[in-house]
Parts: structure tokens; C-alpha cells; sequence
């Protein structure tokens, strides 16, 4: 790969100046807290005791140079694509017939998120396992997102995001490439294999938008599915439920006035923090605290990049803009592009393999026992293993 001027491509460095770091040491000095009821733990929120101790770690104990020397390891770049800044690691295998695959993350993650698997993808020799499973990784941010933002027109959501990350992989000369996603990640890959089915050679998911019970299912539904699809059915059903009393408002407010929640979000860090933290102990699969799924200093580091880059507010716009999209009533189209789902337990949405079968072409459904949301994260050795499978299915033409 070259990055001459006529590339398009800019050669990037997390550089973060220390008057940035001073500052968000003051602000977290000078907290103001909230008051809390006695005894009802995380069911209003996150409880004040929790967030007072992990913004005491993330102002005393966190290491942000530390995290930012890891992610420069990392070959970066910027280029413009569609009148948007796009970032992006580029992390080339030493294997020179490995498989070119982009990975797109979601909200509220980052490229940081992959940072445990990206080495035994790209590598695998090296990690105890076959260097033919070793793939080129493309790591892009999404516009709005991190260093990719804040984005400067509206209309950046995600089958836009996808037209991007298509031409990204274009000036990168990949003519073939798989790619993988989950959360806003997992929309923009099955429409990069929707768009681009003759370049994309396979989708891995782990997660499907949309592929869940949306209402309660009828008795003649549930008549015509096995006894396992119909009780995973029911299942699905009652987390929409539990999700749409409980966890749904984040999502109705980025989805409605993402401008209004940006001034509190890039105001205070601890406000940040706690919107974030929230998630990672709701989407994970986690006992009493985040910690229990993912580690610490992971989580703060994917804090650390929204605030740093002041994208609390261009981030959410996403939700906004698919919220607001004018082909929000037009069918999906279906996918021909081999897709593979990994399910996690503790996601968010149960999917629905009858469901997911009307949009995508599934030819790998692997149900784990243990992870959630933040599967690269969460359990990254499955991951990769599933990630390693399926391409490796793709390659040995087992589809069948």
C-alpha cells in the first residue's frame, strides 16, 4: 500500500497534547455529584458509589499514554471519502495470501475494541494457530465517531457509511474482502455485502438489526417453527419487551435531539463516562459491574477516545439520521453475499434464525454459552474462532 498524495491517504498518529489531558484531570477533580436513593442499585442508573470509584481510577490509576503507545502500534491513516474524514487502522498480515477483512464497530465502541483479537487474525502463526486463517484487518471508524469526526453535513448513517467503506477498500486495492460487525457495525456490513456482492466474498455478524420478534408472536407463528426456534421466539419477545420498558430511552434520545445531549456529554467527563459505563454493564454479560465482562482499562480507553475527540454528540447523529432516513418504510433487500452469525447470550436482541434467513443468505449460525455485546472484548478467543471458521468454510467451499 502506498500513501503518495495521490493515495488519498494520510498517514495518522494519535498525538493527544497534555493541556487535553490536564484539562480532563481538572474537570474530573471538580465533579459535581448528584444525590442518590439508598438501595436500589443499578435500576436508575448507575449507581453513584460505582462511578465515584471508576472516575477515582480513570483520574488517578488510568494510563491514557500507555493505551495511545498500544493503538500506534497500529499503522493509521485518514482520507476523505464523500466529503468526510475518515480514520482508519491498516494492519497488514505477515502472511502475504491472507484474506483482506474490514471490522466495523458500533456505538458506543471504537477501533480500540479490537485490540484483543487483532493479533491472532492477523497473525495466527504467531498465536498458536494456522497461518492460513491470517487476514489483513481494515479498522475504520465510522464517521461522526472518534477520529473520524465530528462529522459536518447531516445524512451519515449507515448504508452511507457502507458506500464509504466501499471505496475505502477500493483505494486500498482489496478486490475481494470479507467483513465482520456487530451493533451500528453489524448494519454496515451486511450493506457492504448487499452493495458490493461481487467484491465482498462473506459477512460475519454478531448481531442482526432488525432479526428479532418485534411483536408478540401469534399461535399459527409459532405452530409452523421447531420446538427450539419457537422457545427462542418467546424468548425474543420477552427481552423486546423488558428492552422497550427499560433500556430503549438512550436510543429514543439520540434518536430525536442528539444536539441537546451533546452539551452535557462534552461538558463533563463523568457524564460521559456514565453514559457509556451503563451500556457496558447492561450489554455485557456482567454480574454487578462492567469489570466482570470487560476489562477496566479497555472500557476507560474507549471512554477516553469520545471524549478527547468531543464526539459525544456527532456519534449519536447516527441514530438520528436512520431514524430520519427517507427509505425507513422500504423492505430490506435481501442479502446474496454468504453471511455467518456468531450468538452471543447476554446481546441485547435475541435474533431469529426465520427471520434472519428473509434478509440474509445465512450459511454458519453458531450459538455460544457465554459473552454479549462487546464480543471482542467480552470473549475474544470465540470470536476469532468463529471469524477463522467461517472464512475457512468460505475458502474450502463447504457451504453446501
Amino acid at each position: 500500500m502506498t500513501t503518495s498524495p495521490d493515495s488519498g491517504l494520510r498517514p495518522f498518529r494519535i498525538d493527544v497534547p497534555e493541556s487535553e489531558l490536564a484539562d480532563l484531570r481538572d474537570r474530573l477533580d471538580r465533579t459535581r455529584w448528584p444525590d442518590e436513593l439508598p438501595g436500589v442499585g443499578w435500576a436508575y442508573g448507575v449507581p453513584l458509589g460505582y462511578l465515584r470509584e471508576l472516575a477515582h481510577y480513570w483520574r488517578h490509576a488510568y494510563d491514557w499514554r500507555a493505551a495511545e503507545a498500544r493503538l500506534n502500534e497500529w499503522p493509521q491513516f485518514t482520507t476523505t471519502i464523500d466529503g468526510a474524514n475518515i480514520h482508519f487502522a491498516h494492519l497488514r498480515s505477515p502472511e502475504p495470501d491472507a484474506t483482506p477483512l474490514i471490522i466495523t464497530h458500533g456505538w458506543p465502541g471504537s477501533f480500540a475494541e479490537f485490540e484483543r483479537i487483532a493479533g491472532p487474525l492477523t497473525d495466527p502463526r504467531a498465536h498458536g494457530g494456522d497461518p492460513a486463517d491470517a487476514f489483513h484487518l481494515v479498522l475504520p471508524t465510522i464517521p461522526g465517531f472518534g477520529f473520524s469526526g465530528p462529522t459536518r453535513e447531516p445524512g451519515w448513517e449507515h448504508r452511507r457509511t457502507a458506500a464509504a467503506f466501499a471505496e475505502l477498500m477500493d483505494r486500498l486495492g482489496y478486490e475481494r474482502y470479507g467483513a465482520q460487525g456487530g451493533d451500528w457495525g453489524a448494519a454496515v456490513s451486511r450493506e457492504l455485502g448487499r452493495i458490493r456482492p461481487e467484491r465482498v466474498i462473506g459477512v460475519h455478524l454478531n448481531m442482526i438489526p432488525g432479526a428479532g420478534a418485534t411483536a408478540e408472536p401469534t399461535g399459527e407463528e409459532l405452530a409452523v417453527l421447531s420446538p427450539a426456534e419457537r422457545e427462542r421466539t418467546l424468548a425474543s419477545w420477552e427481552r423486546m419487551r423488558e428492552w422497550s420498558r427499560e433500556k430503549q430511552g438512550y436510543a429514543d434520545l439520540q434518536s430525536t435531539r442528539p444536539q441537546t445531549l451533546s452539551y452535557a456529554l462534552t461538558d463533563s467527563p463523568v457524564g460521559q463516562l456514565a453514559w457509556i459505563a451503563e451500556k457496558f454493564k447492561e450489554w455485557t454479560d456482567s454480574a454487578d459491574r462492567p469489570e466482570d465482562a470487560v476489562d477496566r482499562d479497555q472500557l476507560l480507553t474507549d471512554v477516553t477516545l469520545y471524549w478527547l475527540t468531543g464526539t459525544a454528540g456527532s456519534s449519536a447523529r447516527i441514530y438520528y439520521e436512520r431514524a430520519h432516513a427517507d427509505y425507513g418504510s422500504v423492505p430490506v433487500e435481501p442479502s446474496r453475499t454468504p453471511t455467518a452469525f456468531a450468538s452471543f447470550p447476554r446481546e441485547n436482541f435475541i435474533v431469529l434464525r426465520h427471520l434472519a434467513e428473509r434478509t440474509e443468505n445465512i450459511v454458519r449460525w453458531t450459538e455460544f454459552d457465554r459473552g454479549g455485546h462487546f464480543a471482542a472484548m467480552e470473549q475474544p478467543e470465540l470470536l476469532v474462532g468463529d471469524i477463522r471458521a467461517f472464512f475457512r468454510q468460505l475458502t474450502d467451499g463447504l457451504m453446501g
